[in-house]
């Protein structure tokens, strides 16, 4: 199986990297040239309980270098997500798939969209990775990966995929009804990753506070009395859920944070923002989430005309 991992961020080069090491034949995809060079040249380096370790890969800019793919990968950002789409189109063969694995919601959309709904999966993983450096990045959880395809049929393809996964040491399973399992990560995301990313706190932080505590909670029980007014059924103890997994990856600084540490675009219209319009459809007010969305859009500002 060709595959291409379209975005060589944290983790787009992790899911790259452990591939590789399996000896796939995979290339990655991303638009800056210094970090394509240094793949190419020194490779990508993992750190990972104390261990180093570098992994030869391929990386391009120019995706007319691959000659074709069976799965793309799509690992960009949101606002990205409609030229990933595209991109895919062109190098897949007339069999091949794409898959999302992209926090937040709305992405899978906009690729079945181009692409096609019975070409896409998608999906969410509990893999955790942040970058260092250049063509550096730190293996922080080793979670399952969820997958399955957008609309159901072709069950046997996330099989197969969930398989390839696994055996490169990504913990991998195939699901009927993918969409449950999206919105019960969405609500992860929702309850951790904007606290985090306007605090600086990491993920366990937010349980030592009172107030951080009290405003995952809040934020939460939004998104879910806004699924509940969709007709999707809200998992029991999601509340409790949030925090186990706040607690399991409790030394992880969230992508958000990542991402406002770095001064780089966030998923906050993929994430909370997504509750803030799913809650306009149906006439609810969801406050703390529109509250998240504009201090996080604010700080982005900030730095972006800076």
């Amino acid at each position: 199986m060709k595959i291409t991992i379209i975005g060589a961020g944290a983790m787009g080069c992790l899911f790259g990297g452990l591939l590789s090491e399996q000896g796939m034949d995979v290339h990655l995809i991303d638009v800056r040239e210094e970090q394509v060079n240094t793949l190419n040249d020194r490779g990508l380096t993992i750190f990972h309980q104390g261990v180093e370790r570098v992994v030869r890969v391929r990386a391009v800019t120019d995706p007319a270098a691959i000659p074709g793919t069976d799965l793309a990968v799509i690992f960009v950002k949101h606002a990205q997500t409609e030229t990933a789409s595209r991109t895919a189109g062109r190098l897949l063969g007339g069999n091949g798939h794409a898959l999302t694995l992209q926090n937040g919601m709305g992405n899978v959309e906009i690729i079945a969209d181009i692409l096609g709904e019975e070409r896409v999966l998608c999906g969410t993983t509990a893999q955790g990775a942040m970058v260092l450096g250049t063509a550096k990045i730190q293996h922080s959880g080793a979670g399952e990966t969820v997958i399955g395809m957008w609309r159901q049929g072709g069950e046997a393809v996330a099989g197969q995929l969930a398989e390839v996964f696994t055996a490169a040491d990504i913990s991998c399973r195939a699901v009927d009804d993918i969409e449950p399992v999206l919105w019960k990560k969405l609500f992860v995301n929702v309850g951790i990753n904007a606290i985090t990313a306007l605090t600086g706190l990491r993920n366990g932080q937010l349980l030592e506070w009172e107030a951080t505590r009290l405003l995952m909670r809040d934020v939460v029980s939004e998104a879910m009395a806004v699924a509940e007014a969709h007709s999707i059924e809200v998992p029991a103890g999601i509340l409790e859920h949030v925090e186990q997994v706040a607690q399991a990856t409790a030394s992880n600084r969230s992508s958000m944070g990542q991402d406002i540490d770095g001064q780089r675009p966030t998923e906050i219209d993929a994430i909370n923002g997504y509750i803030v319009r799913k809650a306009r459809q149906v006439g609810l007010a969801v406050p703390v989430n529109q509250t998240l969305v504009r201090l996080v859009q604010t700080v982005q500002g900030q730095y972006a005309t800076s």
